[in-house]
């Protein structure tokens, strides 16, 4: 269960600064001014969803999706882009609670398919996922083509 004292909420501008922290956490070296213009720009689109998980009046966790059409259904599709739960709260019921909300928020946006990325090495985010009902159906590739 939950902490009593935890709230989920839409994300604001203000959460930047502790959301480029969470960042960092995940392995992602982000600065409080990177999470602004970032945060600005994802904010600014509708089919974005950021909720941010509140704990003794701090950011301890934070959520983002996207629904997009996709070329294999009829409808549109869900999906998770970021999950990420302070250390210090791990093991709470901090990330159910926002995989909850977003699977509300998804629900009330007429998606019925959610998928999420996790990378092969995070075998603790495999089981969590996995215990949620998610099921692993194909692999990621990734490339850079930055340097072209």
């Amino acid at each position: 269960m939950p902490d009593v004292d935890l709230a989920i909420r839409e994300a604001e501008p203000s959460d930047a600064s502790e959301m480029a922290a969470l960042m960092c956490e995940l392995g992602y070296e982000t600065t409080a001014a990177e999470m602004e213009g970032r945060l600005s720009a994802i904010l600014s689109l509708p089919a974005y969803q950021t909720f941010v998980a509140i704990l003794d009046d701090r950011v301890c966790g934070m959520i983002g999706t996207v629904v997009q059409p996709g070329y294999e259904h009829n409808d549109s599709g869900g999906r998770i882009l970021a999950l990420v739960i302070s250390q210090a709260v791990r093991r709470r019921g901090v990330g159910r609670a926002l995989m909850a909300a977003a699977e509300e928020n998804f629900a009330r946006r007429g998606i019925t398919r959610v998928a999420v990325d996790t990378r092969l090495t995070r075998a603790d985010a495999h089981k969590f996922y996995q215990a949620l009902g998610y099921e692993r159906n194909g692999y990621r590739f990734v490339k850079s083509i930055r340097d072209r």
